[in-house]
């Protein structure tokens, strides 16, 4: 005879199968018989249990997301509490009635399509693609498995989607505007150190958006009249050996790139500005946070929290497709006050009006 107490708990899926099958296998031991009389009614009902058996066998525990990054995970607790909360609007809690697989490249992006076939090896219901490489890379690892991506280039330009409005396929997302924003970063650089003739711009070249990211800047500059050095850095001993020649090269102030490694590297490349004296602007506000000097870009958080309710969409049956890609709404001027003394500078009251944030 089994017995069983009421559970202090609801059971988990591992234990509600284990506790059907307990409950058949009591009803059913191998090996037993019954009585003419009961014959019928214990086959009824047996296979009146069997078969709700088989429904729960068909039933998944929980979805299952990927999250395949370009980069690190994100050194920002708040940015992936962000994308969590996105989740937790649309219904889904990780942990509670949702997984989630991480996998980092880690700057190496030439392990993406391996990551990213992993994912699809297991079977996830919805791959969330961190990054233009790692969107890349999941799109030809599966046209079926829906991909939410996030990205700071064009989608359209980049071949991603063939248009923000019906992205088609299986593929949706948030585009960062990262590129487009670079121009504008000059400007208040220059603004800010408008006695700099000389400019230094600090890219990525293992980055598909290094290119483009130089292309626009290098026009911005032309049109304020300055000189543009181009520096490159994918390892910390080149960023150390980039800020030597740009010392060397005079230049006044800094344009520090995009870069999933440059975000990895943030202190170092603020105590590096710090350390030569170079008025710096950096792409995210995480930078100035840190002892950078001014920063100007689109609100991560606010993306990742985009990002995570349109995964949830997606979980709950609207397809990629009919979902349109989003552009951000929420950019943010952070700048460092304490910085601007050490460095000498008088912030003017047109930046410091336009800043969302001013750290003293």
């Amino acid at each position: 005879m089994l017995i069983l107490g009421k559970p202090s708990a609801p059971a988990s899926w591992p234990d509600q199968l284990r506790l059907q099958t307990d409950v058949i296998l009591a009803s059913h031991p191998p090996g037993a018989t019954s009585g003419r009389a009961n014959c019928r009614s214990e086959r009824k009902r047996g296979e009146r249990v069997k078969r709700r058996d088989f429904v729960l066998l068909q039933q998944k525990a929980m979805p299952v997301i990927g999250f395949l990054g370009s980069g690190w995970p994100d050194p920002n607790e708040a940015n992936m509490a962000a994308f969590h909360r996105g989740l937790s609007e649309a219904g889904y809690v990780e942990g509670q009635n949702l997984a989630i697989e991480y996998r980092w490249a880690e700057g190496l992006y030439d392990r993406l399509p391996a990551l990213a076939a992993d994912l699809v090896g297991r079977q996830v219901d919805v791959i969330v693609a961190s990054g233009v490489p790692a969107t890349r890379a999941a799109r030809s690892a599966t046209s079926t498995i829906p991909i939410v991506f996030g990205v700071g280039t064009d989608p359209i330009g980049d071949g991603i989607v063939a248009s923000l409005a019906r992205p088609g396929g299986n593929l949706t997302g948030v585009a960062g505007l990262v590129v487009e924003l670079m121009p504008k970063r000059l400007e208040l650089l220059s603004e800010l150190v408008p006695q700099a003739r000389v400019i230094a711009l600090l890219v990525n070249p293992n980055n598909a958006n290094a290119a483009p990211q130089i292309r626009d800047v290098r026009e911005a500059a032309r049109a304020k009249g300055v000189q543009l050095q181009i520096l490159k850095a994918s390892s910390e001993s080149e960023i150390v050996a980039a800020f030597a020649s740009l010392v060397q090269h005079q230049a006044g102030a800094l344009v520090v790139g995009t870069d999933p490694f440059f975000t990895s590297r943030l202190d170092q490349l603020v105590a590096l500005a710090s350390h030569h004296a170079v008025p710096a602007i950096f792409p995210r506000r995480e930078f100035a946070a840190a002892g950078g000097l001014i920063s100007y870009g689109a609100s991560r958080g606010a993306a990742l929290r985009q990002v995570g309710t349109y995964v949830g969409r997606i979980l709950k049956g609207t397809k990629p497709a009919d979902l349109p890609v989003q552009q951000p709404t929420t950019f943010e001027l952070v700048v460092n006050l304490n910085t601007a003394k050490a460095l000498g500078l008088t912030v003017p009251p047109s930046i410091l009006a336009r800043a969302d944030e001013v750290i003293e």
